[in-house]
């Protein structure tokens, strides 16, 4: 295996144990397990997790003297605990032992992550621990661990023990430690007789204030609780067979050492005393099912839990099905980049698949910002789709409309915060989890100064514009004319409706504006010394409701006719709202100063702050608005943004398209003037977001290509070198793995799906300068683009499909299905 699908690391660092455990994650799209070591328990140290896609869960805590309520992404039961010792002494891993070696290996291509520590306890033993786990992507129900145990220089016996422990709680991110985080009630443990999924002698089970039992000759165990606002109901059930050696006879496999389990009153343990000799290894194989009451087609969760973990294969069966599934998945979504940026892109490319594969397709779940990888923003989902879901929509269109399925069943929700804000349509929350309803925490604190302050990220409207463009974003990618005519423009037209309602009109100025706002930046939540939060006339907004406004025109007028009427009457939407909708569209205003388009109203008023003595001071100065705060300053004083707000307009819209807004608007937006306002925002941002660096490398590789690449390899950085300083433990930041992807598959492709044709403007980077992609693009499955050396090559796999129409340096060409295209690129 090429070290391009090996994700690596050697030797043992306990303060950076927490970054490897969360990008040595392990998923399937229904459910993920950090990378946590097998021995270890939760502490300083390590942090195991576990969480299925959609599983949240509300807790009331106390918050400087408020009551607040929080709803979390579950930490579910731990299911890894799998660990050894010699009889008496310490149970053994590298923070009770002498650490000989370790390195642990993430195998991209296979979906593995393998272990290898060689220890020494106090007594002198010498231990070999090389663990094997996957969570399975071809059943989406299942884990295994495959353990194998191997003394040096002695003999005698060693004890194993496997264990369910739901003795868990949410306490991953240390400013929510002092938050309640006991997720899980009602916990049951049980020990079944092996081969029968009955309960076993003594081991009738326990609740969670009862007694345990504990049984002989068992092999398989089980653990159930609930959630206890939800009521999810959770079952997992784990078999652990002893393997014998390669060279006993296959008969002896009955004689195996057998399991003494216990169930207590929050764990179910399985022990096993075993001869080893020294140099020759022990296997130990564990399996585990995880159903909960989410699921589809299932009665029990416990039912189903034993009956899929008594019908798996042993650990070579389901590795091999397993790795089967990924292969599957890497040929439908292929981005070949050769080098270090190539490999970087691989491990964004396999977590990304890991959060969203083919099993999201049939599940009730939005796009988590964190992954399934931590509990940091609590699993909620924020605007993160708008920078993954381009990239799926050209390899895994049905999750993508899955995930736009989400937001349309909370359409009620957002329709209910709209009329109880005093405003028509739908006005998404900023975070979302189970039910639709606004997430965002009330206080958040400032690690710096110790403070809790009141979190206005609510006023973040711009969610339903991100809403609406990956409605059509994905219409144009997939062809999926029943789905914009149905869900995709009942959210679209309410999202519109939202818009036209929030829009007033000034006569001063002869224009509609959007007050009481705030934008992508996140550091401006106010005017200096306003009493009243919110910004007015933030420039993204405005362009992204002009644009939604004008979409959702076009598509009623597109709309079959039986299909508008039917919609309209349910609406109650009228030809005098559709005018109304049309004049917002074109006269909302877009502020400008110094000849540069102003973030908001009033910004190019806002002082100029000392970035130099700022970054002379503190180094490092990402988040910028923690730091003033501290000082008892404010960035919104400041003209200081935390990430690229104005220049976002820049990479979602192409330059032609950008400026054909403009023009709706009455504005005219000219190089000159795009290339001010780039230079502007660009010297005055902090970069205090791993999207930053993602958007700032787009919008300048068509211009300043050097630069570009600076930006982007922070993009490819912030995660895999945890560049915001801790925070990529908590969780990955699914939004700049994807948009990494996307800036290839899209941004240096100048790939721009159309309803007829896709067209193409390759611009190539330093160091990324060669690579190949395979797109779905409509009713064409696998359409190869290739870049090497000046040329790009489209290629088409057979198929009874009409030939596809490619659009380069403005000509049309056709590529028929089994041929391929080879063209030279103009330089830029």
């Amino acid at each position: 295996m090429g070290e391009e699908w090996t994700w690596r690391y050697e030797g043992w660092d306990p303060a950076a144990e927490r970054l490897r455990e969360a990008l040595c994650t392990l998923g399937n799209g229904y459910v993920a397990t950090r990378g946590a070591a097998a021995e270890a328990s939760a502490g300083p140290v390590h942090y195991p997790g576990t969480y299925a896609a959609g599983c949240y869960n509300r807790l009331t805590s106390s918050v400087a003297g408020r009551e607040v309520d929080n709803e979390d992404m579950v930490n579910l039961p731990n299911w890894l605990p799998l660990r050894a010792r010699a009889p008496g002494g310490p149970w053994l891993g590298p923070d009770d032992a002498e650490v000989l070696g370790h390195e642990q290996e993430l195998d991209l291509r296979a979906g593995t992550l393998r272990r290898r520590t060689r220890l020494r306890d106090a007594a002198g033993r010498e231990v070999e621990l090389d663990e094997t786990r996957l969570v399975h992507m071809g059943d989406p129900h299942l884990a295994a661990q495959r353990l194998r145990i191997t003394p040096y220089g002695w003999s005698g016996e060693l004890e194993v023990e496997s264990a369910l422990d739901g003795d868990v709680r949410n306490a991953g991110v240390e400013r929510y430690r002092d938050l309640n985080g006991r997720h899980l009630t009602d916990l049951r443990t049980a020990v079944h007789d092996a081969g029968t999924g009955g309960t076993g002698p003594g081991g009738t089970g326990s609740d969670s204030s009862g007694s345990g039992g504990a049984a002989h000759g068992s092999d398989t165990v089980s653990l159930t609780c609930r959630t206890t606002s939800s009521r999810i109901r959770v079952a997992m059930a784990a078999r652990t067979r002893v393997v014998p050696p390669a060279t006993v006879p296959a008969t002896a496999a009955t004689t195996a050492p057998a399991a003494e389990a216990t169930a207590g009153r929050t764990a179910v343990v399985q022990r096993f005393v075993l001869p080893v000799a020294a140099g020759r290894p022990v296997t130990v194989e564990k399996t585990v099912a995880l159903h909960t009451s989410r699921d589809a087609a299932i009665g029990d969760p416990l039912d189903a839990a034993l009956e899929r973990v008594a019908a798996a294969p042993d650990f070579a069966g389901l590795l091999a099905g397993h790795t089967a599934a990924w292969d599957r998945l890497w040929r439908r979504a292929e981005v070949r980049v050769p080098g270090g940026a190539g490999h970087v892109l691989r491990l964004h490319l396999f977590h990304v698949l890991q959060t969203l594969s083919p099993h999201t397709a049939y599940l009730d779940v939005g796009v988590p910002a964190r992954g399934l990888h931590g509990e940091a923003y609590r699993g909620h989902v924020f605007w993160d789709e708008l920078f993954v879901l381009p990239f799926l929509n050209l390899h895994l269109p049905e999750v993508s409309r899955a995930l736009l399925m989400y937001r349309h069943r909370r359409l009620g929700a957002a329709r209910r915060a709209a009329a109880a804000a005093g405003r028509k349509g739908a006005m998404y929350p900023w975070q979302s989890g189970g039910d639709g309803r606004e997430e965002t925490q009330r206080l958040h604190l400032n690690p710096r100064s110790g403070r809790w302050l009141p979190d206005r990220s609510p006023l973040q409207h711009h969610v339903g514009s991100a809403i609406a463009y990956n409605i059509w974003q994905y219409w144009l990618a997939s062809g999926d004319t029943a789905f914009l005519h149905t869900e995709g423009a009942e959210m679209l037209l309410q999202i519109a409706r939202f818009w036209a309602s929030s829009a007033d009109w000034d006569p001063d100025c002869a224009r509609y504006r959007i007050r009481g706002v705030m934008g992508p930046d996140e550091y401006h939540d106010a005017y200096p010394g306003a009493e009243r939060p919110g910004l007015d006339d933030n420039a993204y907004t405005n362009v992204t409701a002009a644009w939604v406004l004008a979409r959702a025109l076009e598509l009623a007028a597109a709309l079959p006719a039986p299909r508008r009427a039917e919609l309209f009457e349910r609406m109650a939407l009228d030809r005098a709202e559709l005018d109304r909708w049309a004049d917002v569209s074109r006269r909302l205003r877009v502020p400008f100063h110094a000849g540069v388009i102003s973030q908001f109203d009033g910004y190019g008023e806002l002082a100029e702050l000392d970035w130099a003595g700022y970054r002379a001071r503190y180094g490092d100065i990402r988040r910028l608005d923690r730091i003033l705060e501290a000082e008892g300053d404010s960035v919104n004083r400041y003209q200081a943004s935390k990430q690229a707000d104005v220049l976002m307009l820049g990479w979602l819209f192409p330059p032609a398209e950008l400026a054909a807004l403009f023009r709706q608007l009455g504005h005219r937006l000219d190089d000159a003037t795009w290339t001010a306002t780039v230079d502007h925002y660009l010297a005055r941002t902090s970069h205090g977001s791993t999207l930053s660096g993602l958007v700032h490398g787009w919008l300048l590789a068509r211009s300043r290509r050097a630069d570009a690449w600076d930006h982007v390899r922070q993009a490819l950085l912030g995660d895999v070198a945890d560049l915001q300083g801790g925070t990529t433990g908590e969780g990955i930041h699914l939004g700049a793995m994807a948009g990494t992807l996307d800036l290839v598959q899209r941004g240096l492709t100048g790939l721009q799906p159309r309803e007829d044709a896709l067209l193409l403007d390759p611009v190539p980077l330093p160091g990324l300068s060669d690579f190949r992609l395979s797109v779905r693009y409509g009713a064409h499955w696998g359409v190869g683009l290739t870049l090497f050396c000046g040329r790009l090559r489209v290629g088409v796999p057979e198929s009874d499909q009409p030939p596809l129409r490619v659009v380069l340096d403005g000509r049309t060409r056709t590529v028929a299905p089994g041929t391929d295209l080879s063209m030279r690129l103009r330089p830029h």
